[in-house]
């Protein structure tokens, strides 16, 4: 691959954003036979000797697809098994919910899937694509021109290429969205949240923790280490500005104060990073010769795993629907292709957000009704086994079928 090769080529696809969901695009989207240009500057290595802040979370189907792409075997030892999520009500409410543990077990499984630092991701899937993507260019995106037949991208370095058809992977700011005219609908929350990293004392068991506060929730989250875990820690916007403005041994004591002994004790804390609490969905996910994958496409709350799962759900649909263009001989960008992306993803994306809005808003209330309500429901998973697998199967996997390269592998299969 030379950059310069790119100068006046024409692409099936152009896709926009180096970040996961955008590589993990342009890996597919190469798979199944589409001439692609990835564009975006690439992910930032990791410092040496520096502890990740941010980690994902990745869902047994999102395993399965980096599997699929050959990213998967590197993976592995930068991967944190996720065998239980615990819930927890930890409010002072009146009506307060019963705790709850899901365990992957009662599915069959040995784990929901696996939490991976995000700089080890992102330098996974960038080297997989720097060997198999046929154009990978390092400018960002100036200007996109859309016309009927063709895109044209303007590079910050001034070259300008053409595709049939973009993928906006470019973030909640998105130039592609912009261009192609597709609205937005946004809300925020009187919240922020922190990551961070922490050491404690007891072994976390692959068991990860959401306590549930009044105004925000505080989610412990396994890593490799069993003697260290990754937190997001969700509150109101002035109380996390209170906690970011600690020093490493308030935020410890503050921690251990909401944990209690769960972990034992809490040292280590490592660099912690601020993001405000957001929502953001497309309407549509796609037009004028743009599809939207990712946060350029739908922003959720750090509740339940699902950001970057849906974005490499968004990723495989718009394989599967390129692929069935190509092999029909259709234009990749037509209309035909992107009214397929947007049937398959709306239900997956819609159900996604309300669930995790209803969740979150759940915890904002005073309200006695909403308060018991939330009882009743994890009363009830906690009485009916059946009940509690079919919500976990539904975690797992979207209402519709998986894309082809979301499915379950064969157990014969060799990541190499």
């Amino acid at each position: 691959m030379v950059e310069a090769e790119s100068r006046g080529r024409t692409f099936d696809v152009a896709v926009v954003g180096a970040g996961p969901a955008g590589i993990a695009a342009a890996l597919a989207l190469t798979h199944v036979g589409a001439n692609v240009a990835l564009i975006g500057p690439p992910p930032p290595k990791a410092e040496t000797g520096r502890p990740e802040t941010r980690t994902a979370a990745l869902l047994t189907s999102s395993v399965d697809f980096l599997k699929r792409l050959q990213v998967w075997a590197p993976l592995v030892p930068h991967a944190a098994p996720l065998k239980v999520v615990r819930i927890v009500d930890a409010s002072r409410n009146l009506l307060r919910s019963p705790d709850i543990a899901f365990d992957a077990r009662e599915l069959g499984l040995d784990a929901f899937g696996y939490n991976i630092a995000n700089t080890a991701l992102n330098a996974a899937l960038y080297a997989r694509a720097q060997d198999v993507v046929g154009h990978l260019i390092s400018e960002s995106v100036q200007a996109i021109e859309i016309g009927d037949r063709m895109a044209q991208l303007t590079l910050s370095d001034g070259r300008i290429i053409e595709a049939r058809l973009v993928a906006g992977a470019d973030g909640r700011r998105s130039i592609c969205r912009d261009a192609a005219r597709i609205e937005t609908s946004e809300w925020r929350y009187d919240q922020g949240a922190i990551s961070t990293s922490f050491h404690h004392t007891l072994p976390h068991d692959g068991v990860s923790t959401e306590l549930h506060r009044e105004l925000g929730s505080l989610t412990t989250v396994p890593t490799p280490d069993p003697l260290t875990s990754s937190l997001i820690w969700v509150g109101t916007a002035s109380d996390i500005d209170v906690l970011m403005a600690c020093d490493a041994a308030q935020f410890a004591a503050e921690l251990q104060d909401r944990l209690g002994d769960t972990l034992g004790a809490i040292s280590d804390i490592g660099p912690r990073a601020f993001f405000p609490v957001a929502g953001l969905t497309a309407k549509p996910l796609a037009q004028h010769r743009t599809a939207l994958i990712g946060e350029a496409a739908h922003i959720l709350p750090p509740i339940g795993a699902q950001g970057l799962n849906l974005g490499l759900r968004d990723a495989a649909t718009l394989a599967d629907s390129v692929a069935d263009a190509l092999r029909q001989g259709h234009d990749p960008g037509g209309l035909a292709v992107l009214a397929a992306y947007v049937r398959a993803r709306q239900l997956d994306v819609m159900s996604r957000t309300v669930g995790v809005d209803l969740l979150n808003r759940s915890l904002l209330t005073s309200l006695l009704p909403v308060q018991a309500a939330r009882g009743v429901v994890l009363a009830g998973l906690n009485a009916f086994a059946p009940l509690r697998r079919m919500v976990m199967r539904a975690g797992l996997a979207p209402p519709e079928a998986l894309p082809r390269l979301m499915r379950p592998v064969p157990p014969d299969y060799v990541d190499a």
